[in-house]
């Protein structure tokens, strides 16, 4: 299964640590803007940069459709060579899914992010949970052949998420309950490591979410969301581990694009802050859990 893959390519890497690529024009090194002839081509070879130099410590990233989309038609050319790119460096590609508000749009984002000649070559997709099982069941025979894998967010790591994400519902929270109806989606598929292509993504800043959800759901994957948010750390991150190390991977979110600015850069040297982020963020991660 591809979520195999996934945890295959963390165990070679000993890194738990994903790459995302999802940027505005603010995050770009002045210099990028200037050399090319567009923001869409910018943040193509931005995005590029990083997957070349991070090739092999790495082993995964997500990367942004609506980043690309938003950009117009050049953007969406630049997301499929970006996509590509991934692919034939060896990362496992995570693509956040276009914006899906009912079962028809679901149903065609899966019939061609799905396919076998997709123009977006992905091994997973990330979806919203808060629309119900009708809209991630049309995902469900991509997951069954084992071709692809799905990561349905049930708890986001924004400032005001609690307002609707943690209330009590029945006795549960919320994103509990968003993750039992994942869970029933997930019965009966299991990678030899003992995980479902059908997972969730959680917030690295909710310590007391990611205890329970490990806990309580053995056979889900997680994507552990938000590494660069207020409140997040590399001890809360460890949480969503196994006693292997296994069935999770933190996303560095913008911390990583961003880290020439946090260095007080000139953006000339953002590809190395990029990947002295990228050793920290493993090596903190590492103090807390042993991949095995």
């Amino acid at each position: 299964m591809s979520i195999d893959v996934l945890q295959e390519k963390i165990r070679k890497t000993k890194s738990p640590v994903m790459l995302e690529l999802a940027a505005s024009a603010a995050d770009f090194p002045e210099h990028m803007l200037s050399e090319t002839s567009s923001e869409a081509d910018a943040y193509g070879r931005v995005c590029k940069e990083l997957l070349q130099a991070m090739k092999g410590t790495v082993p995964a990233v997500r990367v942004s459709f609506s980043s690309f989309a938003l950009l117009g038609a050049e953007g969406i050319n630049q997301l499929t060579e970006v996509l590509k790119y991934a692919k034939k460096l060896g990362y496992y590609v995570t693509l956040d899914a276009p914006e899906i508000l009912g079962v028809r749009s679901a149903e065609r984002t899966a019939e061609v992010v799905f396919a076998d000649h997709s123009p977006f070559p992905c091994d997973s997709l990330i979806l919203l949970s808060y629309l119900g099982t009708d809209c991630v069941k049309p995902f469900l025979e991509g997951c069954k052949t084992g071709k692809k894998d799905i990561f349905v967010a049930i708890r986001t790591a924004n400032r005001t998420a609690p307002e609707l994400q943690d209330l009590l519902a029945g006795g549960r929270l919320v994103h509990i309950a968003g993750a039992d109806l994942v869970n029933r989606c997930a019965e009966g598929l299991t990678g030899k490591f003992g995980y479902s292509p059908v997972g969730i993504m959680s917030a690295a800043n909710a310590p007391d979410s990611l205890r329970a959800l490990r806990s309580k759901y053995p056979r889900l994957f997680l994507l552990v969301d938000g590494f660069s948010a207020v409140g997040a750390n590399a001890k809360n991150c460890a949480l969503a581990f196994d006693k292997m190390g296994h069935g999770a991977i933190v996303c560095g979110g913008g911390s990583i694009l961003r880290a020439w600015q946090q260095a007080q850069s000139d953006g000339s040297d953002y590809i190395q802050q990029a990947q002295l982020c990228v050793e920290r963020m493993k090596r903190n991660l590492l103090r807390y859990i042993t991949i095995l």
